[in-house]
């Protein structure tokens, strides 16, 4: 009922009762109960304290939860890539040190060369690439293993995210889907 219509109610009712009382004039056209009305209310607002209660803070306090948990995959993630970071700086280290040794080989080797001759420097040289292609591949190796445990974790982290917010249990189809989109936009 719009409020023109209440407006015009109450006129009437005022001009009906001569000015008398407005409001007992309304609610005895609208056929309100004081005893109904209260009840009503408080009903109203018991059903207001249970659902807060027992609905809303419970919501409020899982979405804390969640977020907390967003942030401490956040931070193990920050954490993995400040392994991987120092572990390139490994790698560039122990690649730059294969290279010292390998340019000292060769000094050595050409050192040598002038007094054995230069089957000497071959076998030296050989070596010198060796030594290099090996600290190469341990390098190689020890960033794709970090690389590895990265998407690992990063897909674990996803899927584990993924059900707690969708509030359901991943088979291993969607946990395999899941962890292929997160991967594929971890690496572009």
């Amino acid at each position: 009922m719009p409020i023109d219509s209440i407006l015009i109610l109450a006129a009437a009712a005022e001009a009906d009762s001569g000015g008398g009382n407005v409001a007992t004039e309304i609610f005895d056209t609208f056929d309100v109960h004081w005893n109904t009305f209260i009840c009503q209310l408080v009903n109203f607002l018991v059903v207001c304290f249970v659902l807060r209660k027992f609905a809303y803070r419970p919501v409020m306090e899982l979405l804390a939860k969640r977020r907390q948990r967003i942030a401490d995959g956040e931070s193990k993630l920050a954490e993995i890539e400040e392994q991987i970071a120092a572990s390139e700086k490994r790698t560039q280290e122990a690649i730059q040190e294969a290279n010292e040794r390998a340019k000292r080989l060769v000094e050595e080797a050409k050192e040598s060369a002038a007094a054995i001759g230069e089957k000497k420097t071959q076998e030296a040289a050989t070596e010198a690439k060796n030594i290099l292609a090996k600290a190469e591949e341990a390098a190689k190796a020890e960033r794709d293993k970090i690389q590895v445990e990265l998407k690992q974790e990063f897909g674990r982290l996803v899927a584990n995210t993924t059900a707690q917010v969708t509030g359901k249990v991943l088979n291993d189809e969607d946990q395999k889907r899941i962890n292929e989109e997160a991967l594929a936009e971890v690496d572009r």
